[in-house]
């Protein structure tokens, strides 16, 4: 699948909510609002704020606005009070309020740039019965510009509330309206994200640690300037810089198939699926093209040479690692490496992040930047130190986050082709080595507070061939309201709507190992090991 302008919007819009399965939540006391009580909210005064709206929806097929990519259908809501808002200087956003409550609120990431309240999000934890808060991050993106970042140049306090302050200011806004409406605070708060919304997740958890009970963070570009250049710069770099190293999209299954050939039944199955990619280690140079060899069923060996840098993550002049690459498999799965890697095309609309407007707009402010001048030396070292501060959600002391009682739910795709899953063990792993330096009594094992979920077969956020579809909502909910940590959680694989697998997902280092018996495809033969 090619990832078109209009669908990338729709999916990153509802990428916070993209793998999770549909659920019932864990049982709360449910609260009915008091008739009228939504139209008074329009009075209601807080901090650099305005209500611009305050409406109660009848329940039924709700369409919020310009849903970009999204036809169809529109889904159907039970009956709510909207409310609309800006914060100063321009961060919009919406709380949703159920007329019918479970007393949770839940305030939901963005992906990509953002530029849009995140409205499918947001349905998805209407349904819930939870309170929900979404926002831009206060700016609207150009939609002729695929991952626009032109309003950030020269406007620093737009690249604040982008990087870090508008999920803050939309949660502190959002908890105070919710109390209004319903005249008592909610019990348990919740905050889910997946890409940009995993950084804004992090974001949460290091900055604002109070603001929410639970946070959930999917595939999170939380090394978010080091990722920027050794993922989306990197990939540019090693096709396009010398335009012989490009890799069409249609070479694309002669990779995987090579790659599943060598590597799939490492974990004693044939299934498509590579457990634990790192155990991979199958060389793309025996792909090469020889003498009279189709041209279609091979490589070059500079499209190799792109192929195995992409692989291994960019190196400084010294030999240190810039940011990790990406995992060998499923990069010719819909939604893989033709819609993050190679587009459909060179410098192609889905080829996006070979103009990319973080380098220009952010850190040279200038929009005839070159890529290919970037050196991972001298560029690299001014991008941390301009951009780093407002957008790396990098800090492994999470103490404070801790002391609140709060809990942190972290997962990500193994074969995600955009941001690379070893950024995110490198940080569950940064946290580790942190607490046991400081010693039980300053900070909780690990474990007490923090799990990550590593799911094999996923792409960016959902997709690929593995099963991708969970509810790690309810799982955060029963850790945080009754103590029950997650140990594995179920995940789903559905072929045309029917599930058709089921894999356990297991809290890290820990992972699935069959049994022996049974069914491959079913989640009970199956259990959680030590690799």
């Amino acid at each position: 699948m090619t990832i078109t302008r209009l669908f990338i919007a729709g999916l990153f819009a509802a990428s916070a909510a993209a793998p999770f399965a549909a659920a019932t939540p864990s049982s709360t006391t449910e609260l009915t609002a008091a008739p009228g009580a939504c139209e008074s909210l329009a009075a209601l005064t807080l901090p650099d704020t305005t209500i611009t709206a305050a409406v109660a929806v009848a329940a039924g097929p709700f369409q919020p606005g310009v849903a970009r990519g999204r036809g169809g259908t529109p889904p159907t809501v039970p009956a709510f009070c909207r409310v609309s808002a800006v914060t100063k200087p321009q961060v919009r956003f919406e709380v949703w309020l159920p007329t019918t409550w479970n007393g949770r609120f839940e305030g939901v990431g963005n992906g990509g740039t953002a530029g849009v309240i995140p409205y499918p999000a947001m349905i998805a934890a209407l349904n819930r019965g939870n309170a929900v808060a979404g926002t831009d991050t206060g700016h609207v993106n150009n939609p002729d510009i695929q991952f626009d970042a032109t309003w950030g140049l020269g406007h620093p306090e737009l690249i604040a509330d982008y990087a870090y302050r508008s999920t803050h200011v939309t949660a502190e806004n959002g908890k105070a309206i919710t109390k209004a409406f319903y005249e008592r605070p909610a019990a348990h708060s919740y905050f889910v994200g997946c890409s940009k919304g995993g950084q804004q997740a992090m974001i949460q958890a290091q900055r604002y640690p109070r603001d929410y009970d639970g946070i959930i963070a999917g595939d999170p570009a939380n090394n978010h300037v080091r990722f920027y250049a050794g993922a989306h710069l990197w990939y540019a770099l090693a096709t396009l810089k010398d335009p012989d190293s490009y890799i069409p999209p249609g070479k694309l299954p002669v990779l995987t198939n090579a790659v599943n050939a060598a590597c799939d039944t490492i974990d004693g199955i044939a299934d498509g699926v590579i457990d634990d990619p790192r155990t991979c280690k199958f060389d793309p140079a025996v792909l090469t093209c020889q003498a009279n060899q189709d041209p279609d069923s091979c490589f070059t060996s500079k499209q190799v040479a792109a192929i195995k840098a992409i692989w291994s993550g960019p190196r400084n002049s010294k030999g240190d690692l810039v940011y990790p690459g990406l995992m060998p498999g499923a990069e010719a799965a819909p939604g893989g490496w033709a819609s993050w890697v190679t587009g459909t095309k060179p410098f192609s609309s889905t080829h996006w992040f070979a103009q990319d407007g973080f380098f220009k707009n952010t850190v040279f402010e200038n929009p005839n930047w070159d890529f290919k001048t970037f050196d991972f030396d001298r560029d690299l070292a001014l991008a941390l130190k301009k951009a780093g501060p407002d957008y790396d959600a990098v800090n492994p002391d999470l103490r404070k986050f801790v002391s609140h009682g709060g809990k942190l739910l972290v997962y990500h795709g193994w074969n995600d082709p955009d941001i690379s899953p070893l950024n995110t063990i490198a940080y569950y792993n940064q946290v580790k080595r942190f607490g046991a330096k400081h010693g039980e009594e300053r900070i909780s094992r690990t474990d007490k507070f923090f799990r990550l979920f590593m799911v094999p077969g996923m792409l960016h956020c959902s997709g690929g061939p593995g099963p991708d579809q969970f509810d790690a909502l309810t799982a955060l909910e029963n850790w945080v309201e009754k103590g029950v940590a997650p140990e594995r959680i179920v995940a789903s694989h559905r072929t045309n709507g029917a599930v058709d697998r089921t894999r356990p997902l297991c809290a890290y280092p820990k992972a699935a190992k069959w049994n022996g018996t049974g069914s491959t495809d079913e989640a009970a033969n199956f259990s959680c090991v030590k690799p």
